[in-house]
């Protein structure tokens, strides 16, 4: 059985089709690379897959089983935009995800933290874009998911930091789970890539094994991406 499939899904914004009848399979142990142009649906996939949005037909299953309240508990997203309360402390976040979360790991977390020089007893409003990107990172990282999707983890982050988190994401899960990473950053994140999937204009144009694409084409995959994606 498949960790994650996608059978035959669309989904309309009044008259625009956002996405157009996408079919997707994928397995556990693999990290994938979700890659596409400003509007090509990518953030639409990944809120469909996290029950955020309701699809105009098809269905996705996790697990075999329709997204739900059991999917929401095996899936760890980082949203693009942060949504976390300003006014509240790191280690006051840790709770709340504690709290809230059965498979969260508070020592983890605070792990991860220290290693990234946070205090856990600033608030976030206190802390720089960048900063709050890598705790809100490290928070969804810290659960024992089954999937993570992440949309744009490296967006604001300085090139030194952004090989600390693609190590952190190589590290942070178990052989079982699987990694959907949404980015611009094609040439930061190839390397740690097994899958590519890329999107265009709301349909899912080529799903390949990287190294065979790379072979295959005989380029990276950021080369590949240019050539297939030339204005």
């Amino acid at each position: 059985m498949e960790l994650l499939e996608i059978k035959n899904l669309s989904k309309k914004y009044e008259k625009k089709k956002a996405l157009d009848n996408v079919n997707i399979k994928i397995s556990n142990g693999k990290i994938i690379g979700l890659l596409g142009k400003n509007g090509a649906g990518k953030s639409t996939l990944i809120k469909l897959i996290n029950d955020l949005l309701t699809p105009t037909s098809g269905e996705i299953l996790v697990h075999g089983k329709k997204i739900g309240v059991e999917s929401k508990k095996v899936i760890s997203y980082l949203p693009e935009k942060t949504y976390l309360n300003q006014q509240m402390k790191v280690s006051e976040v840790i709770k709340y995800f504690e709290d809230f979360y059965d498979n969260f790991d508070s020592k983890k977390a605070k792990k991860l933290l220290k290693d990234l020089d946070l205090d856990i007893e600033q608030k976030l409003a206190k802390m720089s874009k960048g900063m709050q990107e890598k705790v809100q990172l490290v928070l969804v990282m810290s659960r024992n998911a089954d999937l993570y999707i992440l949309d744009e983890p490296l967006g604001g982050v300085d090139p030194a930091t952004r090989d600390y988190i693609l190590d952190t994401i190589l590290s942070n899960f178990n052989e079982n789970a699987s990694v959907i990473i949404s980015t611009h950053l094609i040439s930061d994140i190839e390397r740690i890539l097994d899958e590519v999937i890329f999107i265009d204009k709301g349909k899912i144009i080529l799903q390949s094994d990287a190294d065979k694409l790379r072979k295959k084409e005989n380029g990276s995959i950021d080369e590949i991406f240019r050539r297939m994606f030339k204005c």
